[in-house]
Protein backbone atom coordinates (compact mmCIF):
# COMPACT_ATOMS: atom_id res chain seq x y z
CA UNK A 1 0.00 0.00 0.00
CA UNK A 2 3.01 2.53 0.90
CA UNK A 3 4.45 1.46 -2.36
CA UNK A 4 1.35 2.30 -4.54
CA UNK A 5 1.09 5.93 -2.29
CA UNK A 6 5.08 6.63 -3.09
CA UNK A 7 4.11 5.61 -7.17
CA UNK A 8 1.01 7.63 -7.07
CA UNK A 9 2.58 10.96 -5.45
CA UNK A 10 5.89 10.03 -7.97
CA UNK A 11 3.46 10.41 -10.68
CA UNK A 12 1.96 13.73 -9.48
CA UNK A 13 5.19 15.38 -9.24
CA UNK A 14 6.88 14.38 -12.75
CA UNK A 15 5.74 15.34 -16.35
CA UNK A 16 3.82 12.69 -18.71
CA UNK A 17 4.45 12.43 -22.08
CA UNK A 18 1.74 12.75 -24.61
CA UNK A 19 2.29 8.63 -24.60
CA UNK A 20 1.57 8.24 -20.98
CA UNK A 21 -1.64 6.48 -21.16
CA UNK A 22 -0.29 4.05 -23.45
CA UNK A 23 2.27 2.68 -21.65
CA UNK A 24 -0.29 2.33 -18.92
CA UNK A 25 -2.35 -0.03 -21.54
CA UNK A 26 0.61 -1.87 -21.66
CA UNK A 27 1.99 -2.63 -18.38
CA UNK A 28 4.90 -0.51 -18.45
CA UNK A 29 7.20 -0.18 -15.42
CA UNK A 30 7.47 3.36 -14.85
CA UNK A 31 9.65 5.48 -13.09
CA UNK A 32 10.72 9.13 -12.39
CA UNK A 33 13.42 9.95 -15.07
CA UNK A 34 14.57 13.73 -15.87
CA UNK A 35 11.61 14.80 -14.37
CA UNK A 36 8.95 13.08 -16.51
CA UNK A 37 7.63 9.13 -15.36
CA UNK A 38 9.07 7.20 -18.20
CA UNK A 39 8.84 3.73 -19.15
CA UNK A 40 11.94 1.59 -17.98
CA UNK A 41 10.88 -1.60 -19.13
CA UNK A 42 7.55 -3.65 -20.19
CA UNK A 43 8.30 -7.53 -20.93
CA UNK A 44 12.50 -7.57 -20.13
CA UNK A 45 15.10 -5.57 -21.06
CA UNK A 46 16.54 -8.80 -22.73
CA UNK A 47 13.56 -9.56 -24.70
CA UNK A 48 13.50 -5.83 -25.73
CA UNK A 49 17.10 -5.65 -26.39
CA UNK A 50 17.11 -8.44 -28.78
CA UNK A 51 13.54 -7.25 -30.50
CA UNK A 52 15.27 -4.42 -31.33
CA UNK A 53 18.51 -5.92 -32.62
CA UNK A 54 16.57 -8.52 -35.03
CA UNK A 55 12.83 -7.09 -35.61
CA UNK A 56 11.98 -3.44 -34.68
CA UNK A 57 11.29 -1.81 -31.28
CA UNK A 58 8.98 1.17 -30.47
CA UNK A 59 10.89 3.72 -27.98
CA UNK A 60 8.86 6.47 -26.04
CA UNK A 61 11.75 9.55 -26.01
CA UNK A 62 9.92 12.46 -25.96
CA UNK A 63 11.50 13.80 -22.91
CA UNK A 64 14.19 14.81 -25.18
CA UNK A 65 14.19 18.64 -25.30
CA UNK A 66 13.51 20.09 -28.22
CA UNK A 67 14.49 24.16 -28.63
CA UNK A 68 13.84 25.92 -31.46
CA UNK A 69 16.13 28.98 -33.02
CA UNK A 70 15.00 31.20 -35.50
CA UNK A 71 15.62 34.74 -37.20
CA UNK A 72 17.99 36.14 -39.62
CA UNK A 73 21.42 35.21 -37.38
CA UNK A 74 20.34 31.50 -36.33
CA UNK A 75 23.06 29.90 -37.76
CA UNK A 76 25.62 32.48 -36.29
CA UNK A 77 24.61 31.59 -32.52
CA UNK A 78 24.42 27.88 -33.15
CA UNK A 79 28.01 27.80 -34.54
CA UNK A 80 28.57 29.81 -31.55
CA UNK A 81 27.69 27.60 -29.09
CA UNK A 82 28.27 23.98 -31.15
CA UNK A 83 31.25 22.31 -31.95
CA UNK A 84 30.51 21.30 -35.33
CA UNK A 85 30.73 22.91 -38.38
CA UNK A 86 27.19 24.37 -38.86
CA UNK A 87 28.14 26.27 -42.29
CA UNK A 88 28.07 22.93 -43.43
CA UNK A 89 24.82 21.90 -43.05
CA UNK A 90 21.79 22.09 -45.82
CA UNK A 91 17.81 22.30 -45.38
CA UNK A 92 16.93 18.59 -44.07
CA UNK A 93 20.94 18.03 -42.50
CA UNK A 94 21.47 17.00 -39.02
CA UNK A 95 24.32 17.00 -37.16
CA UNK A 96 25.65 15.27 -33.92
CA UNK A 97 27.46 18.27 -31.78
CA UNK A 98 28.13 19.50 -28.28
CA UNK A 99 27.95 22.41 -26.52
CA UNK A 100 30.98 23.73 -24.05
CA UNK A 101 31.68 25.89 -21.21
CA UNK A 102 34.61 28.30 -21.16
CA UNK A 103 37.09 25.53 -20.20
CA UNK A 104 35.62 23.40 -22.65
CA UNK A 105 33.91 20.77 -20.38
CA UNK A 106 30.87 19.77 -22.19
CA UNK A 107 27.06 21.19 -20.82
CA UNK A 108 25.73 18.78 -23.39
CA UNK A 109 26.04 16.86 -26.58
CA UNK A 110 23.53 17.37 -28.96
CA UNK A 111 21.30 16.79 -32.16
CA UNK A 112 21.21 20.41 -34.40
CA UNK A 113 18.62 19.99 -37.15
CA UNK A 114 18.86 22.20 -40.04
CA UNK A 115 15.30 23.08 -41.03
CA UNK A 116 15.80 25.97 -42.99
CA UNK A 117 18.42 28.73 -43.67
CA UNK A 118 17.55 30.78 -40.42
CA UNK A 119 15.54 27.81 -38.33
CA UNK A 120 17.30 25.35 -36.23
CA UNK A 121 16.31 23.00 -33.67
CA UNK A 122 18.37 21.49 -31.38
CA UNK A 123 17.60 18.17 -29.53
CA UNK A 124 19.21 18.15 -25.86
CA UNK A 125 19.04 15.78 -22.93
CA UNK A 126 15.98 15.81 -20.56
CA UNK A 127 18.61 16.19 -17.82
CA UNK A 128 19.91 19.03 -19.07
CA UNK A 129 16.90 20.71 -20.48
CA UNK A 130 16.34 23.80 -18.34
CA UNK A 131 20.41 24.25 -18.07
CA UNK A 132 20.65 24.46 -22.01
CA UNK A 133 18.54 26.13 -22.56
CA UNK A 134 19.72 29.20 -20.10
CA UNK A 135 22.67 28.74 -21.45
CA UNK A 136 21.43 29.14 -24.74
CA UNK A 137 19.84 32.29 -24.55
CA UNK A 138 22.53 33.93 -22.86
CA UNK A 139 24.62 33.71 -25.85
CA UNK A 140 21.58 35.04 -28.15
CA UNK A 141 23.49 38.65 -29.13
CA UNK A 142 20.83 38.31 -32.30
CA UNK A 143 18.23 39.04 -31.59
CA UNK A 144 16.34 35.70 -32.41
CA UNK A 145 13.53 33.76 -31.79
CA UNK A 146 14.65 30.88 -28.90
CA UNK A 147 11.42 28.58 -27.86
CA UNK A 148 11.35 25.57 -26.24
CA UNK A 149 8.54 23.30 -27.58
CA UNK A 150 8.58 19.77 -25.98
CA UNK A 151 5.47 20.18 -24.10
CA UNK A 152 4.13 20.75 -27.14
CA UNK A 153 5.35 18.04 -28.85
CA UNK A 154 5.53 13.87 -29.22
CA UNK A 155 9.03 12.04 -29.71
CA UNK A 156 8.99 8.18 -31.37
CA UNK A 157 12.45 6.28 -31.64
CA UNK A 158 11.60 3.23 -34.23
CA UNK A 159 14.95 1.10 -34.72
CA UNK A 160 15.55 -1.87 -35.46
CA UNK A 161 16.52 -3.43 -38.91
CA UNK A 162 12.51 -3.49 -40.07
CA UNK A 163 11.89 -0.61 -38.57
CA UNK A 164 12.32 1.36 -42.46
CA UNK A 165 10.06 -1.76 -43.55
CA UNK A 166 7.31 -1.38 -41.13
CA UNK A 167 7.09 2.67 -41.66
CA UNK A 168 7.01 2.73 -45.01
CA UNK A 169 3.76 1.30 -44.89
CA UNK A 170 2.34 4.52 -43.01
CA UNK A 171 4.24 7.34 -45.44
CA UNK A 172 4.48 8.79 -49.11
CA UNK A 173 7.47 9.95 -48.37
CA UNK A 174 10.32 7.24 -49.86
CA UNK A 175 11.92 6.18 -46.62
CA UNK A 176 14.99 4.87 -48.29
CA UNK A 177 15.60 8.36 -50.25
CA UNK A 178 16.31 9.45 -46.66
CA UNK A 179 20.22 8.85 -45.92
CA UNK A 180 21.52 8.24 -42.53
CA UNK A 181 21.76 11.79 -40.40
CA UNK A 182 19.02 13.30 -42.87
CA UNK A 183 15.13 14.04 -42.25
CA UNK A 184 12.15 14.54 -43.92
CA UNK A 185 8.80 16.59 -43.32
CA UNK A 186 5.71 15.35 -44.46
CA UNK A 187 2.85 13.20 -43.79
CA UNK A 188 2.81 10.17 -41.29
CA UNK A 189 0.14 7.66 -40.35
CA UNK A 190 -2.34 10.57 -42.01
CA UNK A 191 -1.03 13.35 -39.73
CA UNK A 192 0.88 16.20 -41.34
CA UNK A 193 4.63 18.21 -40.61
CA UNK A 194 5.96 15.35 -38.66
CA UNK A 195 9.96 15.10 -38.89
CA UNK A 196 11.31 11.72 -39.62
CA UNK A 197 14.84 11.65 -38.87
CA UNK A 198 16.65 8.60 -39.97
CA UNK A 199 18.71 8.78 -36.69
CA UNK A 200 18.82 6.53 -33.63
CA UNK A 201 20.59 5.92 -30.26
CA UNK A 202 20.84 1.90 -30.61
CA UNK A 203 23.12 0.84 -33.65
CA UNK A 204 19.95 -1.28 -35.17
CA UNK A 205 19.45 1.69 -37.69
CA UNK A 206 15.77 3.13 -37.97
CA UNK A 207 14.07 6.98 -37.53
CA UNK A 208 13.18 9.34 -35.13
CA UNK A 209 9.63 10.38 -35.27
CA UNK A 210 9.03 14.23 -34.27
CA UNK A 211 5.02 14.97 -34.25
CA UNK A 212 2.86 17.23 -32.66
CA UNK A 213 1.00 16.31 -29.42
CA UNK A 214 -2.25 15.62 -30.98
CA UNK A 215 -1.06 13.19 -33.28
CA UNK A 216 0.74 10.93 -30.73
CA UNK A 217 -1.95 8.69 -30.09
CA UNK A 218 -2.88 8.49 -33.58
CA UNK A 219 0.91 7.34 -34.62
CA UNK A 220 1.14 4.90 -31.77
CA UNK A 221 -2.11 3.18 -32.72
CA UNK A 222 -1.23 2.84 -36.42
CA UNK A 223 2.32 1.92 -36.18
CA UNK A 224 1.46 -1.23 -33.89
CA UNK A 225 -1.60 -1.60 -36.11
CA UNK A 226 0.79 -3.13 -38.81
CA UNK A 227 1.87 -6.36 -36.79
CA UNK A 228 2.08 -7.93 -34.05
CA UNK A 229 5.62 -8.21 -33.84
CA UNK A 230 6.09 -4.72 -33.23
CA UNK A 231 7.25 -4.20 -29.53
CA UNK A 232 7.28 -1.15 -27.36
CA UNK A 233 10.76 -1.01 -25.71
CA UNK A 234 11.61 0.89 -22.59
CA UNK A 235 14.60 3.23 -21.30
CA UNK A 236 16.50 -0.01 -19.71
CA UNK A 237 17.19 -1.75 -22.80
CA UNK A 238 17.80 2.05 -24.91
CA UNK A 239 20.72 1.97 -22.35
CA UNK A 240 22.33 -1.60 -22.89
CA UNK A 241 21.96 -0.78 -26.84
CA UNK A 242 23.77 2.61 -27.22
CA UNK A 243 26.37 1.08 -24.48
CA UNK A 244 26.99 -1.88 -26.99
CA UNK A 245 27.70 0.59 -29.61
CA UNK A 246 29.81 2.49 -27.10
CA UNK A 247 27.79 5.65 -27.13
CA UNK A 248 28.55 8.23 -24.42
CA UNK A 249 25.46 8.81 -22.10
CA UNK A 250 25.57 12.03 -20.79
CA UNK A 251 25.96 12.42 -16.92
CA UNK A 252 28.02 9.12 -17.12
CA UNK A 253 30.73 9.19 -19.56
CA UNK A 254 30.82 12.82 -20.53
CA UNK A 255 29.85 16.10 -18.09
CA UNK A 256 30.78 19.78 -17.95
CA UNK A 257 34.28 18.60 -16.08
CA UNK A 258 34.84 15.86 -19.22
CA UNK A 259 36.59 17.53 -22.84
CA UNK A 260 35.59 16.05 -26.36
CA UNK A 261 39.13 15.58 -26.53
CA UNK A 262 39.00 13.25 -23.22
CA UNK A 263 36.05 11.66 -24.18
CA UNK A 264 37.57 10.72 -27.55
CA UNK A 265 35.01 13.40 -29.73
CA UNK A 266 37.16 15.33 -31.28
CA UNK A 267 35.41 13.82 -34.47
CA UNK A 268 32.68 16.49 -33.80
CA UNK A 269 35.11 19.74 -33.10
CA UNK A 270 35.51 22.02 -35.93
CA UNK A 271 39.00 23.99 -35.45
CA UNK A 272 38.20 26.00 -38.41
CA UNK A 273 35.27 27.19 -36.53
CA UNK A 274 34.77 29.89 -33.99
CA UNK A 275 32.71 28.23 -30.48
CA UNK A 276 32.72 29.05 -26.99
CA UNK A 277 36.05 26.84 -25.10
CA UNK A 278 37.33 26.58 -28.36
CA UNK A 279 40.81 28.16 -27.09
CA UNK A 280 40.94 25.71 -23.66
CA UNK A 281 40.50 22.25 -26.47
CA UNK A 282 43.11 23.99 -28.92
CA UNK A 283 45.56 23.95 -25.99
CA UNK A 284 44.34 20.27 -24.95
CA UNK A 285 44.87 18.82 -28.65
CA UNK A 286 48.70 20.86 -28.59
CA UNK A 287 49.93 19.74 -24.87
CA UNK A 288 47.61 16.32 -24.56
CA UNK A 289 45.44 15.05 -21.93
CA UNK A 290 46.09 13.04 -18.66
CA UNK A 291 43.07 10.99 -19.30
CA UNK A 292 40.95 9.23 -21.92
CA UNK A 293 37.92 7.39 -22.15
CA UNK A 294 37.91 3.66 -23.22
CA UNK A 295 36.22 0.72 -23.79
CA UNK A 296 36.67 -2.60 -21.83
CA UNK A 297 35.54 -6.10 -21.78
CA UNK A 298 35.54 -8.27 -18.82
CA UNK A 299 37.33 -11.62 -18.96
CA UNK A 300 35.80 -13.33 -15.95
CA UNK A 301 32.06 -12.93 -14.68
CA UNK A 302 30.84 -9.63 -12.88
CA UNK A 303 28.69 -6.89 -13.84
CA UNK A 304 30.77 -3.23 -13.74
CA UNK A 305 29.00 -0.03 -12.17
CA UNK A 306 29.69 3.25 -12.46
CA UNK A 307 32.16 4.53 -10.15
CA UNK A 308 33.75 0.89 -9.83
CA UNK A 309 38.18 1.43 -9.83
CA UNK A 310 40.26 0.59 -12.53
CA UNK A 311 43.56 -0.45 -12.19
CA UNK A 312 46.44 -1.03 -13.61
CA UNK A 313 48.09 -5.28 -13.42
CA UNK A 314 49.99 -3.98 -10.87
CA UNK A 315 46.67 -2.35 -8.61
CA UNK A 316 47.41 0.47 -8.41
CA UNK A 317 44.03 3.12 -9.47
CA UNK A 318 44.15 4.71 -12.48
CA UNK A 319 40.60 5.24 -13.52
CA UNK A 320 36.93 4.82 -12.92
CA UNK A 321 34.14 2.91 -14.71
CA UNK A 322 31.44 5.14 -16.10
CA UNK A 323 28.66 2.61 -17.92
CA UNK A 324 28.99 -0.82 -17.63
CA UNK A 325 26.54 -3.95 -18.47
CA UNK A 326 26.15 -7.41 -19.04
CA UNK A 327 25.50 -7.15 -23.14
CA UNK A 328 23.01 -9.02 -24.26
CA UNK A 329 23.83 -9.39 -27.62
CA UNK A 330 27.57 -10.56 -26.57
CA UNK A 331 26.61 -12.26 -23.36
CA UNK A 332 29.40 -10.66 -21.33
CA UNK A 333 29.92 -8.15 -19.62
CA UNK A 334 31.35 -4.56 -21.19
CA UNK A 335 31.81 -1.14 -19.75
CA UNK A 336 33.70 2.33 -20.51
CA UNK A 337 35.72 4.31 -18.42
CA UNK A 338 38.45 7.21 -17.53
CA UNK A 339 42.04 5.97 -17.10
CA UNK A 340 45.14 7.75 -17.60
CA UNK A 341 46.53 8.11 -20.93
CA UNK A 342 49.29 6.21 -20.35
CA UNK A 343 46.95 3.22 -19.32
CA UNK A 344 44.86 3.76 -22.79
CA UNK A 345 45.88 1.75 -25.31
CA UNK A 346 43.79 -1.17 -27.36
CA UNK A 347 44.85 -4.45 -26.11
CA UNK A 348 46.00 -3.30 -22.39
CA UNK A 349 44.60 -5.39 -19.70
CA UNK A 350 43.33 -3.63 -16.53
CA UNK A 351 41.73 -4.82 -13.82
CA UNK A 352 38.07 -3.88 -12.37
CA UNK A 353 37.44 -3.73 -8.85
CA UNK A 354 34.05 -5.10 -8.13
CA UNK A 355 33.05 -5.17 -4.73
CA UNK A 356 36.20 -7.23 -3.15
CA UNK A 357 37.07 -8.72 -6.45
CA UNK A 358 39.39 -7.45 -8.82
CA UNK A 359 38.59 -9.09 -12.31
CA UNK A 360 40.67 -9.12 -15.35
CA UNK A 361 39.05 -6.99 -18.15
CA UNK A 362 41.35 -5.89 -21.94
CA UNK A 363 40.73 -2.96 -23.34
CA UNK A 364 38.97 -3.02 -26.76
CA UNK A 365 38.03 -0.92 -29.65
CA UNK A 366 34.43 0.58 -30.11
CA UNK A 367 31.61 -0.35 -31.06
CA UNK A 368 31.78 -3.43 -29.00
CA UNK A 369 29.06 -4.72 -31.23
CA UNK A 370 28.89 -4.87 -34.54
CA UNK A 371 25.89 -6.69 -37.26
Amino acid sequence: MLALLIGRILEVLHKRTAFYSLHQLNNAKLVPFAGYIMPIQYKGVIFEHNTVRSNVGVFDVSHMCQIIIEGDSAPDLVQKITTNDVEKLMDGDIQYSCMLNKKGGIIDDLLVYRISCNKYMLVVNASNAQKDFQWICSNNNYNLSISDITSERGLLAVQGPKALQLLQNLTPISLDSIPYYKFKIGRLADCEDVIISRTGYTGAGGFEIYMKQEYAEIIWKKIFSINQDIQPIGLAARDTLRLEMGYCLYGNDITEEITPVEAGLLWIVKRNTDFIGKSSIVKQIENGVTKKLVGFLLQEKGVPRQGYEILDINHQIIGRVTSGTISPSLNRPLGMGYVITEEASIGNNILIKIRNKTLKAIIVKRPFYEE
